[in-house]
């Protein structure tokens, strides 16, 4: 098994598909903690790990406090809300701050694009993009990508469907470079509202047809509609986009029975 010889996790656009199997081969070894009655091991003893949170998480930030404590890092969860940053402090700032204190590594979600790539060129500690506005979310796409090599038992030249709001998904963006590096074909389905045109750039092929994108699929990634982040119409109700493109029980028949779906979460309706 290679080494991990970068400093930051930034996204998986610019990772070589060995690298990205250092990391799974990694957590394939780590999995086996997680699963046994005393649920820890010194690999990160006496190392600092700060969660900055920018946006709400429940998934994530749980996972990553939980990986770097049986990790036997020493945690600290910072919430915006009530920080310095509402007295006009930039976040600049207030990552120099705590980084006064010997932090080794820095997990970050924020809401806008670039941002973990921005603070990575200007602190000596690591940082972990944990999610940053339409941009990437690694972690979330090697998790998913651990999962299918685990349930599949390969990810080569697997038929990858990607169907619901491409357009706001940092998700849908790493699972594109992640699976593409292993030669894998990735199909986008959504609504034409919802697939940027600069998607045509991008490693994957689109499709407005649930039934084509889900007819030929062995692994089915599906997401929820970003209500949040939508600040125009960009279907014409609620009740149209679930009839066309959620995965019911009519929309099931078009699915091959061995695949394999997952979902990010959160789920909504």
């Amino acid at each position: 098994m290679g080494e991990w010889q970068r400093k930051h996790l930034l996204g998986l656009k610019d990772l070589s598909r060995e690298e990205i199997e250092v990391i799974l081969n990694s957590a394939q070894a780590f999995k086996e903690v997680s699963e046994r009655e005393v649920k820890k091991v010194p690999a990160l003893r006496g190392k600092t790990v700060v969660n900055l949170f920018f946006e709400p998480s429940t998934r994530t930030k749980t996972s990553f406090e939980l990986a770097a404590k049986r990790l036997s890092a020493d945690v600290v969860n910072f919430s915006s809300s009530g920080s310095s940053l509402f007295k006009g402090e930039t976040i600049l700032d207030t990552l120099k701050n705590i980084e006064a204190y010997s932090v080794d590594i820095f997990v970050l979600r924020h809401s806008v694009s670039g941002v973990a790539f921005y603070l990575s060129q200007r602190t000596t500690s690591s940082v972990v993009n944990a999610g940053d506005g339409q941009n990437e979310h690694p972690t979330q796409a090697l998790l998913d990508m651990f999962t299918v090599r685990e349930k599949l038992g390969s990810l080569e030249n697997l038929k990858v469907a990607i169907i619901g709001d491409i357009y706001h998904s940092r998700v849908a963006r790493s699972n594109i470079w992640g699976f593409s590096k292993f030669s894998s074909s990735v199909y986008v389905c959504a609504p034409k509202t919802l697939i940027p045109k600069y998607f045509d750039n991008l490693p994957c092929k689109i499709t407005y047809s649930l039934k084509t994108a889900l007819s030929q699929a062995q692994v089915v990634i599906m997401l929820r509609i970003q209500k949040e982040r939508m600040k125009e119409r960009f279907f014409s109700s609620q009740r149209e986009y679930v009839k066309y493109y959620s995965l019911n029980e009519e929309n099931l028949k078009f699915l091959p029975p061995e695949a394999l779906v997952l979902h990010p979460g959160p789920v909504n309706w």
